[in-house]
């Protein structure tokens, strides 16, 4: 990954356009979807970002339709799987068939595309099916490729993954490896309306059609912010505090506290605290901030480390999971010291 400084900040023209594009497509969004606010923020910061995302959560909360939305929002080919146990690996990527050409009448392979070859990959209930149709997924993801008979076909730009999976229903599914896990920029829990939420979902769902979305953001454009975002800054003090954070996770560090030690497994690798740094940036930009600040990582630790980090049975045994895990660690992890306390973004947070 490229340097957090390493190139020109964005000018205020850039950002504004970013928080204007940002600002639409929550609007349009809002047409179909009601109410999951923190959720579509999260899944469009994963998105400008250039992120794969998971979401989990009970059927029946639109999860499905608001990723379709969102394509529809941003003008992108949208495809969905739906993950079963007998479903292959070539299902997704595509496969090689026999073809005779009509000029020469020689018979040669032919690379058909399979639904990967898309720019939002709705893979719907993805725990639903074997590990090894679950790899298929994993070069694409990673290397936004496809490998076929010794050739590589590139995948459409912009590409994204966002899978669905059901936290309930476990009998028939195959968890996800952990490698796979750590190639979603994001975990996103759907959780249910409130009250007021669920009632209007009941009288808009029941009554007229629903309108449909209009197109904001070109593919194009989407590759435009996704630059626009890489180049918001990050000072070296939240940098460090991204790296003490990140390291403060692994309980096999000597400084680490001790509730980590007590509690977790497996701690963050250097491509959660990539993640964390790219996710603040991110959401720094979408509301139109020329810089990220303390608050901004607060924010996103949660939906990005909390698959990179495994609890063992003493944290089960006393109620803990790795999203109060993430949580002690933002009580505890200093920012900067008598260094960041003059941080506007430091003292923003310390007195909240």
């Amino acid at each position: 990954m490229t340097e957090p400084n390493a190139h020109p900040a964005p000018d205020l023209q850039d950002l504004e356009y970013l928080k204007t594009s940002y600002d639409k497509i929550r609007e349009q969004i809002a047409k179909v979807i009601v109410g999951q606010d923190e959720v579509i923020e999260q899944l469009l910061v994963s998105i400008f970002a250039r992120g794969h995302c998971i979401l989990e959560g009970v059927p029946g909360l639109a999860k499905t339709l608001l990723v379709s939305t969102l394509a529809k929002s941003l003008s992108l080919d949208f495809t969905r799987i739906q993950f079963t146990p007998d479903l292959m690996p070539s299902d997704i990527t595509g496969t090689e068939v026999i073809e005779e050409n009509k000029t020469t009448g020689h018979r040669e392979f032919k690379f058909v595309n399979g639904p990967v070859f898309t720019n939002v990959l709705l893979a719907d209930e993805i725990n639903r099916t074997p590990p090894k149709t679950q790899a298929a997924l994993l070069e694409g993801m990673q290397e936004r490729q496809v490998s076929a008979g010794g050739t590589r076909y590139v995948l459409p730009d912009p590409f994204f993954v966002l899978a669905t999976q059901n936290p309930i229903e476990q009998e028939g599914t195959y968890p996800l490896p952990e490698a796979q896990l750590d190639r979603f920029f994001m975990k996103v829990f759907v959780n249910y309306p409130t009250p007021d939420e669920e009632r209007r979902i009941y009288k808009m769902m029941t009554g007229a059609p629903v309108a449909e979305p209009e197109p904001q953001l070109s593919a194009e454009a989407v590759l435009k912010l996704q630059e626009t975002v890489r180049r918001v800054p990050i000072n070296d003090m939240l940098l460090d505090y991204v790296m003490r954070f990140i390291r403060a996770t692994r309980h096999g560090e000597h400084d680490a506290p001790d509730f980590i030690k007590r509690w977790l497994l497996w701690g963050a690798g250097p491509r959660g605290g990539q993640a964390l740094i790219m996710a603040a940036k991110t959401r720094a930009a979408l509301q139109g901030r020329p810089e990220v600040g303390v608050e901004d990582l607060h924010a996103m630790a949660v939906p990005v480390l909390r698959h990179r980090i495994v609890v063992n049975y003493n944290a089960e045994a006393e109620g803990q999971t790795p999203d109060t895990v993430i949580q002690k660690l933002i009580e505890t992890v200093s920012v900067g010291g008598a260094a960041g306390a003059s941080d506007p973004a430091v003292q923003r947070t310390l007195t909240a």
